[in-house]
């Protein structure tokens, strides 16, 4: 062996060690104390933050200090019971599942496994909806979603017999289930025990020691993929920043085994395209310069409560404000969960049901570049990552204001050790100045009425970090009765190497066409690629009860007959109710305005009309993907941006139970093409939100948050204005603050 080959060897040899030693050091299941709880509490431990720098001693570059005197936590889970039939599972019974499956036949093998899913199967609905507090919980039982060797198995597992009841054996439909965060971390690494990979990047003038890597979901496009869970991982140089993203080292994409983490295929497309540099990447508070930039000098704001907080959080989950109260518990895959959402009427002074279950189905991201090392780019952040795994801790002050209360979520790791996520949602009362409602009468009326009510709301926040993106998502609670879902996009574009520095350097046609960039020229060297968010909502409404229908109540222009009247048209609604699921099919138009109504048809009010909920939709985007396209295929729910489904336990996940490499088959479009009736019955409201995004220079290095929303609005709901005799604020309620005394 010559000595260049031997160097090499010896090389591999001690990164392998090395790796092993890391993962075994950082990510060991083996239960931190008696409770059998995986301490997962730093963010620094995300496998997100993928740098080889870990392998080489030099962390501090990726990795916050840690707190000299670190606050203690927030609740101690290992004691925590159920008390609600929809609480998620405890501390406790993941522990359980975990030693009752650990003796099942299916694990006793020596084929390796894993747990990429264990959650509450939650109670068949019409269990919960007669449950009352005080009585007994049914019966609690876990899901789970289990790998063993090449199969995927689902079973359900009863935590009071310690029966496990295998529901699809293996499973036999397409696709895998969401990743581990175990083998996400364990990807990010597998680059670098090829020596082929490892010569490809040295060759691009890059140190290994300064290279990060990043595991990108291959999506699906057709046989050569089946059969095989693959992962695709590109790589970034972290040299002079922390901004690795900005520094991509294009076109070098290494296809891996998700099973074996072995390298399977290395392309190199972009040797001739150098590598951005650090210049003006960075972004952090404490290493950027001092300047006199208006944006630092504003002066802080608070919200003060002297009274204490309007809100309580009953048995760590039952939200009480107001008018209105609602389960809430954090998912592992779609992050939040808003249950049995019930508002008080104010004139009945009965509390009515008003939405059973709510949540992020799924995001589809694709990208707008079919060259080879970004066509594949077309994401599904919760089927594939995990919304909720990706969920990091709420920064205090900056995510959430001081008034929040913060709740934590228990999540199992791939060995079934539950490990804590602190700080993942926060609750908190907003008040920004904005009114409920108003009324001044003019003096000419000689009436000196001057009526005006504040409008203050509560807010259910989470933020997940899925790699370079950042997704915040609010529930916000009126006492109005109106729910707004709002979300907000932040973080680090996906940038694409280019060898242009300048506009004027783009290369143009005869005719002085430019270049196909696929995106826009951010920065030396820096194309922001251009691509979408969809953003798709469960939303289960029960106005008043389970029966409902939807309505969509079209605006049309009437003409008025000759000689009726000196208008020559005027605007009329007209009602048409949803008989089967294509009708529910809709297709946002400026041109054909209409309004979309949830109704309960056997409940009206005292003049008649039928209690309702409306779909208020905002700035959204629909796609403009060839259907045929694969990765449309697999995103089809984004198709229309308003579906109503009959209610199915099984029809959760726009993009299917099992995502990850899915063939397209097994949609919310799939499922709606079915065209079963849903009026008068028990029916399912889908709301995609979407968002074109062209970047631009503001978005370097770091993205403003762009933001959009939607809102349930009641629509004879209430007999009257339901915040009719809310209180004005006056000023003796309020504390008075004085600013401090600044010297010159």
């Amino acid at each position: 062996m010559d000595q260049k080959n031997l160097l090499c060897v010896i090389f591999l040899i001690v990164t392998a060690g090395l790796i092993i030693s890391f993962t075994s050091t950082n990510f060991s299941h083996a239960p931190s104390s008696t409770t059998g709880l995986l301490d997962c509490t730093d963010s620094s431990s995300s496998p997100l933050c993928a740098s080889r720098n870990f392998l080489f001693n030099k962390p501090k570059r990726l990795t916050p200090k840690k707190d000299p005197k670190p606050k203690p936590k927030n609740h101690d889970h290992s004691s925590d019971k159920p008390n609600h039939p929809l609480d998620p599972l405890t501390v406790v019974e993941i522990n359980k599942v975990r030693s009752i499956l650990s003796s099942h036949a299916l694990f006793s093998s020596r084929a390796p496994h894993a747990f990429h899913s264990i959650v509450l199967e939650e109670p068949e609905k019409n269990l919960v909806i007669s449950w009352e507090k005080g009585n007994p919980l049914p019966p609690r039982k876990a899901s789970v979603i289990a790998r063993v060797g090449p199969n995927t198995h689902v079973l359900i597992v009863d935590l009071s017999s310690g029966r496990v009841d295998l529901e699809d054996t293996p499973v036999r439909v397409s696709g895998y289930p969401m990743m581990t965060l175990e083998e996400m971390n364990e990807v990010t690494f597998a680059p670098f025990s090829s020596a082929d990979a490892n010569r490809t990047i040295v060759s691009r003038g890059v140190n290994l020691t300064d290279v990060s890597c990043f595991p990108l979901s291959s999506g699906w496009y057709g046989k050569k993929e089946e059969n095989k869970r693959v992962i695709k991982s590109q790589c970034y140089s972290c040299q002079g920043t922390a901004n690795f993203y900005m520094r991509p080292i294009e076109g070098l994409t290494i296809l891996i085994d998700l099973d074996t983490k072995q390298v399977i295929e290395i392309v190199d497309t972009g040797p001739t395209i150098p590598i951005p540099g650090s210049t003006n990447t960075e972004y952090r508070f404490q290493n950027l310069a001092t300047t006199t930039d208006k944006t630092r000098l504003l002066n802080p704001i608070s919200i003060e409560q002297p009274r204490g907080p309007s809100f309580v959080i009953e048995d760590n989950h039952l939200v009480k404000w107001a008018n209105w109260e609602f389960h809430l518990k954090p998912d592992p895959r779609a992050g939040v969960v808003i249950s049995r959402v019930k508002v008080h009427d104010p004139d009945t002074q009965q509390t009515r049901d008003v939405m059973y279950r709510g949540f992020v189905s799924e995001l589809f991201v694709p990208y707008m570049d079919p060259s080879d090392a970004w066509y594949f780019k077309t994401y599904m952040d919760a089927g594939e990552y995990g919304f909720g795994l990706q969920a990091m801790p709420l920064v205090p002050l900056n995510d959430c204001p001081r008034n929040a209360a913060y709740m934590d979520g228990v999540f199992a790791a791939a060995d079934g050790t539950p490990f804590v996520r602190e700080n993942m949602v926060c609750v908190f009362e907003r008040y920004a100045g904005d009114i409920g409602w108003r009324h001044s009468e003019s003096p000419i009326s000689g009436l000196p009425i001057r009526e005006v009510r504040p409008k203050v709301t509560l807010v259910v926040r989470m933020a997940a970090s899925v790699g370079n993106y950042d997704y915040i998502v609010d529930y916000e609670f009126q006492t109005d009765g109106l729910i707004k879902a709002k979300v907000g996009l932040s973080g680090i574009l996906m940038v694409k190497g280019t060898p242009y520095q300048n506009k004027n350097h783009i290369k143009k046609d005869k005719e002085g066409n430019e270049e196909e960039l696929h995106g826009t020229l951010l920065s030396e060297n820096i194309i922001g690629v251009i691509h979408d968010h969809y953003v798709t909502f469960y939303l289960d409404l029960d106005v008043d009860g389970t029966d409902n229908s939807f309505v969509k109540v079209n605006l049309k222009r009437q003409e008025t007959e000759p000689g009726e009247s000196p208008r020559k048209s005027y605007m009329k609604a007209v009602r048409n109710i949803a008989k089967t699921e294509k009708d529910g099919q809709i297709k946002l138009s400026m041109y054909d305005p209409s309004e979309f109504h949830v109704i309960n048809s056997a409940k009206t009010t005292r003049v008649g009309n039928p209690t309702g909920y409306k779909i208020v939709p905002r700035a959204t985007a629909a796609s403009l993907l060839d259907h045929d396209d694969p990765p449309q295929k697999r995103g089809a729910f984004t198709n229309n941006q308003i579906w109503v489904t009959p209610y199915n336990k099984s029809e959760q996940w726009a993009g299917g139970l099992f995502t990850y490499q899915s063939h397209g088959d097994d949609t919310l479009a799939v499922w709606s093409d079915r065209d079963r009736d849903i009026e008068n019955k028990d029916i399912v409201v889908w709301y995609t939100l979407g968002f074109h995004h062209v970047p631009c220079q503001e978005d370097f290095p770091i993205m403003p948050t762009v933001s959009s929303s939607f809102d349930l609005k009641p629509t004879n709901f209430f007999e009257r204005n339901p915040i009719l005799k809310a209180a004005p604020n006056f000023e003796h309620d309020l504390p008075v603050c004085g600013a401090e005394s600044v010297s010159a």
